[in-house]
């Protein structure tokens, strides 16, 4: 019987122990995986997860609204990238302005920051586009309400300091995030941001091209350049030859002999905006005595004689649409060649975008962002390349700016980045990004000379080439 009871003793006793050490487990709450965290969060889907070593990489679909003033007008699908660190660093949201990458990538102020980085996809860039697509809902502050939207859903999971950057239309796009929700972002890095405040005056761009680079050098593209026109003849029967081949048409611009001249007149601006003056030993020296092919492949290599046609445009109308519409687009002229050889001249948006789809140009955007920046610029950020034509009308800094800076990297192109500064503005940026993310080591915050990225550089992971792309769209 004393048996019986030290045994019944000994299984209460197990079973006291086994409950208290399960209400011990269940009294600590499980980590959430980050996918889950994310796939948690309403409108957010999977699309695919990639392995990179140190992160994890997701490509989702979130639900927006095509019309942000009127959400319950319909919704479409716009990608976004997470490429995850830890939630307990800060987060970078960028976008190029056009389609997003599905792999792994990482931003310089990603680097520098050593943080997550969140990249959206600009909306009507396919697979991004509503269907059917009403155009007029393509504007910049849809844009904008596409990225606060973004934030919004993601801040509680990332929820220490995020920085908006971007290069090109990107940089512009961060920039007029910031001038619509300014109290998002904890800074914002914009590079090789182009600022045509006045559509219609465009004569900063020839001041550039007089100047750019060295005489030798600019002699010899303009000489190419005209040197194509020239050619026009024999050299259109080689396009129309090429055409053929790869089953190009040229319905958008109005026929093949646009499409040519506008391919040749890109030449010298899609040199200065990808090459530097070291390039220029590539180039014909002698243009006039140059052979049809070596005229040819000077002017494929540059400005690539598919982007004019239907296939080449067709992925961009997104852009010419809004640079018909609010942006604006550079007109430039041509001293060097004669006006018998210029037929159409730099043409407008409108002659790249499909006639089905309407456009009205708005003067007063550009306008208002321009003075939002010169006003009230915080905590902002402006990289420029010294050879780079689309910094030749830069975002400028007025009297209320504040923590907001404007760099020109010495003999850089439509590429310029941080790292190209010189060093005192390299460190002098790197110690604000630093300081706005929140991350800036004390010995930074003493000393802004000593900033340097957390993060080791990974050739995988950091893009410093610029995107070889058509020249007139930045």
């Amino acid at each position: 019987m004393r048996k019986a009871l030290r045994w019944l003793l000994a299984l209460v006793v197990l079973v006291g122990t086994v409950s208290t050490a399960g209400a011990a487990t269940a009294a600590e709450p499980k980590a959430v995986d980050i996918k889950d965290r994310l796939l948690s969060i309403p409108g957010m889907s999977l699309i695919e997860e990639k392995p990179y070593t140190g992160y994890r990489f997701f490509v989702l679909n979130y639900t927006q609204p095509v019309d942000h003033r009127r959400p319950y007008k319909g919704t479409f699908q716009q990608r976004i990238t997470v490429l995850h660190k830890d939630v307990n660093r800060p987060t970078v949201f960028y976008t190029s302005g056009y389609g997003v990458s599905t792999n792994p990538g990482r931003r310089e102020p990603t680097q520098i920051v050593d943080g997550n980085q969140v990249s959206m996809e600009y909306r009507y860039f396919t697979p991004s586009r509503p269907e059917p697509a009403d155009w007029s809902k393509l504007d910049i502050w849809q844009a904008a309400g596409d990225q606060h939207r973004i934030f919004q859903a993601l801040k509680p999971v990332y929820s220490e300091n995020w920085i908006s950057t971007g290069g090109s239309k990107g940089g512009m796009t961060a920039t007029y995030y910031e001038r619509f929700y300014p109290r998002d972002m904890d800074g914002v890095v914009a590079y090789v941001a182009p600022n045509d405040v006045v559509n219609r005056e465009d004569s900063a761009y020839d001041r550039f091209f007089a100047r750019v680079g060295t005489e030798e050098c600019r002699d010899r593209l303009n000489g190419v350049q005209r040197e194509a026109l020239v050619r026009r003849a024999p050299l259109k029967e080689k396009y129309k030859a090429y055409a053929a081949e790869n089953g190009y048409t040229f319905d958008i611009t109005g026929g093949l002999d646009r499409a040519y001249e506008a391919v040749v007149l890109d030449y010298v601006w899609g040199f200065w905006q990808y090459s530097t003056v070291k390039d220029c030993a590539a180039v014909p020296a002698d243009a006039e005595n140059a052979t049809d092919e070596a005229i040819w492949e000077s002017v494929d290599t540059i400005s690539g004689f598919s982007f004019y046609t239907d296939q080449g445009l067709s992925p961009y109308t997104p852009y010419y649409y809004q640079a018909g519409t609010e942006l604006g687009a550079p007109t430039i002229h041509f001293p060097h060649i004669e006006k018998k050889y210029i037929r159409y001249g730099y043409q407008p948006p409108r002659n790249f975008v499909p006639r089905s789809i309407p456009m009205r140009f708005e003067p007063w955007v550009m306008r208002d962002v321009d003075r939002w920046v010169r006003h009230n610029a915080d905590r902002m950020l402006f990289v420029y390349g010294e050879n780079d034509p689309w910094g030749a009308e830069p975002f400028r800094l007025g009297h209320g700016a504040h923590d907001s800076h404007v760099l020109t990297a010495p003999g850089m192109n439509h590429g310029a980045n941080v790292a190209g500064l010189v060093p005192e503005e390299k460190a002098l940026a790197t110690a604000r990004i630093l300081d706005w993310a929140g991350v800036a080591p004390a010995e930074v915050r003493e000393n802004p000379s000593a900033a340097r990225p957390l993060a080791t550089f990974d050739a995988a992971l950091d893009r410093r080439d610029v995107q070889r792309e058509p020249a007139l769209r930045p």
